[in-house]
């Protein structure tokens, strides 16, 4: 669905060329649910903006839904969905109607979009919602509609961007009960940014994360997690001393203040020899814990920093 190669964007800042992308390769097969990651500047949202044929690459080639992003973007456009940060209906058109006409400018016969339009209030549970006004609607509500808007078309590709973002953690879940459905009802290849790590990591199937304009890491989750960043245990001591002591004992690893943390393969097998190696030298534990890497976790251990230090938004 997705064939990059060498996708580049410059920009012109104070005459002086700036790399927003710098020569990304990305595939993305039918049916995927790919997380796009980064840090805010990292080029995500320029990537997302080149795929869907808003922004013009400087070089490189992009094929989406099998149409080339520069020399067809009309036929890319046709064939693919784009739901953005903000809200797409207007304040003013009842719900049935704005999909009715979003449904015909995509070339749908009236009774066709009006038949797509009926489908999809009913997959989304806005179906006695139809006949109000979008500027009434509930946050989680609007946000329903913006995905039943990119979706009236059938589209093979469907791109979301933060689709949960200022949602309060009951409509981001139903949002993502709704997502997941669509998936499994018509097969839709997802492309989605987000800055809740949590989501990434247990909805998606593919993880890319970006940053300074290239991608870093591409994966599973899971894989991801297991590859570059392990689990941790975390220790308390009496005093400083001892943790000093005992990251020079057990070494990879970092003291902060009467406390010190390890990075290791499998922390379950690990934590009882830790502590045994370290009441034979003396050094008195008082508390212990082990914790599964997150890929924010996966971010700092590729770039010495956390995703949400940047606010994860660009």
């Amino acid at each position: 669905m997705i064939h990059a190669r060498g996708l580049t964007r410059d920009f012109t800042v104070k005459r002086q060329t700036v790399e927003a992308v710098r020569g990304i390769d990305l595939d993305v097969e039918r049916g995927q649910l790919v997380a796009f990651l980064g840090p805010n500047g990292a080029g995500k949202s320029t990537t997302l903006r080149m795929l869907t044929t808003l922004l013009p690459p400087t070089s490189g080639t992009a094929m989406v839904a099998g149409h080339d992003v520069a020399r067809d973007p009309a036929g890319v456009r046709a064939r693919i969905g784009y739901v953005g940060q903000k809200n797409s209906a207007g304040e003013n058109f009842l719900v049935r109607d704005e999909l009715v006409t979003q449904g015909r400018c995509y070339g749908l016969t009236s009774a066709d979009a009006a038949r797509r339009a009926d489908e999809l209030l009913d997959l989304l549970e806005l179906k006695s919602l139809a006949k109000r006004k979008p500027g009434t609607l509930s946050g989680g509500q609007r946000r329903r509609l913006d995905i039943a808007l990119g979706l009236i078309h059938r589209p093979d590709l469907l791109f979301l961007d933060e689709p949960s973002t200022g949602l309060d953690p009951k409509s981001r879940a139903d949002i993502w009960a709704h997502i997941l459905r669509l998936r499994e009802a018509y097969g839709t290849t997802l492309f989605l940014t987000t800055h809740y790590l949590e989501e990434a990591d247990s909805m998606a199937e593919r993880v890319v994360i970006i940053d300074n304009g290239r991608i870093i890491a591409d994966g599973t989750a899971g894989g991801l997690k297991n590859d570059l960043a392990g689990d941790r245990i975390t220790i308390t001591t009496e005093t400083g001393q001892e943790a000093a002591r005992a990251v020079q004992l057990l070494g990879e690893a970092t003291a902060n203040g009467t406390g010190a943390e390890f990075r290791v393969p499998n922390a379950a097998a690990a934590l009882p020899e830790y502590l045994r190696a370290l009441e034979a030298a003396g050094i008195k534990v008082t508390a212990a814990e082990t914790a599964r890497p997150t890929l924010d976790d996966v971010f700092l251990s590729l770039t010495g920093r956390s995703l949400t230090d940047d606010d994860v938004l660009s």
